[in-house]
């Protein structure tokens, strides 16, 4: 199959998840969306080498009482990302209306995606470093996750201004969207502009654009951990196949749980 087909065939895919998600009763789906975001949580930490339980997770999210002192420092981080995702997905609702209004009225709508964006990401995972003004990196960590080739630290500034204009160019708006995020998520990557969070903020990059365009959040599982860091190490046209299957099969698993549970009305109405 081509990559067009494939684009295709998840577009259809995602339609037909789409209305499911409207026949489906509103608190179901924002359970469903919430068990989302716990699974996203989950799953970025493990790329990134934290492994936390659910137990933890949800203890965090929901605010409960802590009891040991020493996993405040890693409740507060995953809370921090829960505001994140949170903040992801207000703004790109608010960004796809905003769209559709310029759209109705023969407007193009300017990629809304800016420096300001960007640092507003690393702020809502990072917020220590908010106040300093979310300074780039000074230097190359030699201990690091990541392996892949970053920019040198002198060259970030330049980079990050190159990668707004570069989501702003025609040419990069008529690529698919799932191309277009997984491309802006290897170019995020590639510069790495802080020491901390950068692998985070790269991934929301990627969702929030996604979002925006009307497509279910990519999230990466850990047992892809070492592929994804392969093709970070590659160029950027690897990263592509691996957030599409990613995709299709978050989106495959949601229509086999909305199936489930039509089916479930179903035959609750034929048995009254």
């Amino acid at each position: 199959m081509t990559v067009d087909k494939r684009f295709l065939t998840i577009d259809n895919k995602i339609e037909t998840l789409r209305e499911m998600r409207m026949r489906a009763n509103s608190t179901i789906v924002a359970d469903f969306d919430e068990k989302l975001d716990v699974s996203w949580i989950y799953h970025d930490n493990a790329l990134e080498g934290v492994v936390l339980s659910y137990h933890e997770l949800k203890a965090a999210i929901d605010k409960k009482i802590i009891s040991d002192v020493s996993l405040i420092p890693m409740y507060e981080e995953i809370k921090n990302h829960k505001a994140a995702i949170e903040m992801v997905r207000a703004t790109a609702r608010q960004w796809a209306t905003e769209a559709h209004a310029a759209k109705k009225s023969g407007k193009a709508k300017k990629n809304p995606i800016t420096l300001e964006t960007l640092k507003m990401l690393h702020s809502a995972l990072t917020p220590d470093e908010k106040a300093k003004g979310n300074p780039y990196r000074k230097d190359n960590p030699l201990h690091r996750l990541y392996f892949h080739e970053i920019a040198q630290p002198d060259k970030i500034t330049m980079r990050m201004k190159k990668l707004v204009e570069w989501l702003d160019e025609e040419e990069t708006q008529h690529l698919h969207p799932v191309e277009r995020a997984a491309r802006a998520h290897y170019r995020f990557m590639s510069i790495y502009p802080w020491p901390k969070n950068s692998g985070k903020v790269a991934r929301l990059l990627m969702n929030m654009m996604l979002l925006k365009d009307g497509f279910p959040p990519v999230v990466i599982h850990s047992i892809e951990r070492q592929r994804y860091y392969d093709v970070l190490r590659t160029e950027a046209a690897g990263l592509v196949p691996l957030i599409f299957e990613s995709l299709e099969n978050g989106v495959e698993t949601a229509i086999r749980f909305f199936a489930e549970l039509e089916e479930a009305k179903r035959q609750q109405k034929r048995a009254s």
